[in-house]
């Protein structure tokens, strides 16, 4: 998908058909790729797993599937309380397990990132195990998170980022990843790696710029200044801010609320809007409304369209299935 859209605009004359190669692979062709462990309702069970390596008293990734008025929304829980979420190996080979998973899965409507623990969202790299590294593991690594972070923003379905707490380095970086950004008030971010005289590795200086503006992103990497909740709204760096509750969730709780917005629309629509959008961001306009035709017939075959007009005649809510 990202060859042919990548060749979008050096291939004027082919973007039509480059477009829609890749919209179609992006949602699958019938009896195409089998589901990851055992099908979608079995991927990731909704009481929550662990994906790590070795068993441990805390889970370090809690998955979770939202059942009644909220089925379709997976959230993933950061829970290493002791190291302030800070993304070690195993943390960041459970994420990758995770996204891979809630990728094939078909039921997934929309994902939340948030942490288990208050008052912190993530700290970014876990400087004590990076300490103990060589420095090719920490090359290796940071190529890894960047790749996780990545196959994140990558989800067909929307992603949002509940920050409720501390989002530093890598932590703001896996946030840029997510298509929307809720914080509290409260909550503290910033890409703070040149003080650690190096610079973000995990897309913090290609998303930073996209989502705030080039010189500003440039002053903040430059300065390793952090902001708040009410900075970050103001510079466009988070969608929502709101002030913290009693239970240190007002993030969480509005993203949710977003979440349940969503729920209601067509599932190939939304991957396909994503997708459009994407795609379209990194390319000339003329290129891009040439992706969103080619994205837009795609929904023209779908059962879910047909269903759509039909529960607007019948003036009823529509009953989507996501085919």
């Amino acid at each position: 998908m990202a060859a042919a859209l990548g060749g979008l605009g050096l291939l004027r004359g082919r973007v039509r058909l480059a477009a829609a190669a890749a919209a179609t692979a992006f949602l699958g062709r019938p009896g195409g790729r089998a589901p990851v462990r055992g099908g979608a309702a079995g991927a990731l069970p909704s009481a929550g797993r662990s994906y790590g390596s070795e068993a441990k008293e805390e889970e370090e990734l809690r998955v979770r599937y939202l059942d009644d008025e909220h089925k379709g929304i997976v959230v993933l829980g950061l829970n290493r309380s002791h190291a302030k979420n800070a993304l070690n190996k195993n943390l960041i080979k459970m994420m990758s397990k995770a996204v891979d998973a809630l990728k094939s899965d078909k039921k997934v409507r929309t994902v939340i990132f948030r942490s288990e623990v208050p008052g912190i969202f993530c700290a970014g790299a876990d400087l004590k195990e990076r300490a103990k590294m060589h420095s090719s593991e920490v090359s290796s690594f940071v190529s890894k998170a960047r790749a996780t972070i990545n196959e994140m923003a990558n989800l067909p379905v929307p992603t949002i980022a509940a920050i409720d707490g501390t989002a530093l380095g890598g932590g703001l970086e896996l946030a840029l990843a997510c298509d929307i950004r809720v914080a509290a008030s409260s909550a503290k971010m910033g890409l703070v790696e040149t003080k650690l005289a190096i610079i973000p590795g995990a897309g913090g200086t290609q998303r930073l710029p996209r989502t705030i503006g080039v010189s500003l992103a440039k002053e903040l990497i430059f300065s390793a200044r952090i902001v708040d909740g009410e900075e970050a709204k103001s510079i466009g760096l988070i969608s929502h801010v709101v002030e913290q509750n009693e239970t240190g969730d007002a993030a969480y709780r509005r993203a949710l609320a977003l979440a349940r917005e969503f729920l209601p629309q067509g599932p190939v629509a939304m991957r396909v809007a994503k997708l459009a959008i994407n795609q379209g961001m990194e390319v000339d306009l003329v290129t891009g409304l040439a992706i969103e035709e080619a994205c837009y017939a795609q929904t023209i075959p779908t059962k879910d369209r047909i269903e759509g007009l039909l529960a607007f005649k019948e003036k009823r809510p529509p009953r989507y299935k996501g085919e």
